[in-house]
């Protein structure tokens, strides 16, 4: 649970900073982290890393070909290319974009992608309009988070999947983070035994309203759906669109040296749910205060 406090420390520092600062101001001081290159490697079974240090981009494989979930930066879109083509597969293969949350850091390099791969565009029904928008909800004029549309083929709800092969990922839906926030579940083989991984979309405030003038109608309700959804699920192996959201370097530095793998981490998800919950319940509180005194 230390560990998952710990990493939780980084991961706020996103939320104390759109205190303080506007999103211009934000992004722009995270971008140095967000592009800077990284080695793509294999996570565990059929699935590989293929973002920068800062952003996850996960590579999904298959003999029938593979999907890709999320991408990075708008500018940093060439990495993902590079790290696939260097790990010895083809963007051609790819069959399905998939995306967590329409938001730029995860969002940046889906119409490049689609445009170069030929692959069908995969999201959470929600946030359809915001990838075809270009925008982030509520914020559709500040230009600081706005991103190349893509165009959605086909939106998910809670349970619906995507297969290629005998490759299949299922939707759950986890709102809040975004409107349409889509975590993505499925199995992978870990030498005699199968897993499941889930690719979480997100928990954290971050730079969402929760009171006052909220992001989006319903946000607040969303979250505790999602984390009340949380408590249930059994997971393995948890990635997310940020590597320090489940401690990436640290576990990929232990892979390097053998033995069992180190993403492979029953309960580590659930903590790090309970932690996210906290942190915005009490975001809420603070929030509400704020919005109550503003009002008088």
């Amino acid at each position: 649970m230390k560990k998952i406090a710990v990493a939780l420390v980084a991961l706020m520092s996103l939320t104390a900073a759109a205190d303080a600062q506007t999103p211009k101001d934000l992004i722009a001081a995270l971008k140095v982290k967000w592009n800077t290159p990284t080695e793509p490697f294999k996570m565990i079974g059929n699935v590989y890393y293929v973002g920068t240090v800062g952003l996850a981009s996960y590579l999904i494989t298959s003999p029938q070909g593979h999907i890709l979930v999320d991408t990075v930066m708008p500018e940093s879109t060439s990495q993902i290319k590079a790290n696939i083509e260097k790990l010895g597969f083809k963007i051609a293969d790819i069959k399905y974009l998939l995306n967590t949350h329409a938001h730029i850091d995860h969002t940046g390099g889906l119409a490049e992608m689609k445009q170069a791969s030929g692959a069908q565009m995969v999201a959470g029904e929600a946030d359809k309009p915001l990838l075809e928008g270009g925008y982030y909800p509520g914020a559709q004029e500040d230009t600081a988070l706005a991103f190349p549309p893509v165009k959605v083929d086909r939106t998910v709800r809670e349970g619906d999947t995507v297969t290629v092969g005998d490759v299949t990922l299922t939707a759950r839906e986890t709102p809040g983070h975004s409107p349409g926030c889509t975590s993505w579940e499925f199995s992978v083989k870990d030498g005699d035994a199968t897993r499941s991984v889930l690719i979480f979309c997100s928990g954290t405030v971050a730079l969402n309203r929760l009171a006052g003038s909220p992001t989006y109608s319903g946000i607040v309700t969303d979250y505790r759906k999602t984390f009340a959804r949380a408590k249930d699920m059994k997971v393995d192996v948890l990635l997310a669109p940020h590597p320090e959201m489940y401690k990436m370097a640290e576990k990929r530095a232990k892979l390097a040296e053998g033995g069992p793998n180190p993403f492979v981490n029953p309960g580590e998800f659930n903590a790090y749910a309970e932690t996210l919950e906290k942190a915005f319940e009490d975001a809420l509180v603070k929030q509400t205060a704020a919005a109550q005194e503003k009002k008088g």
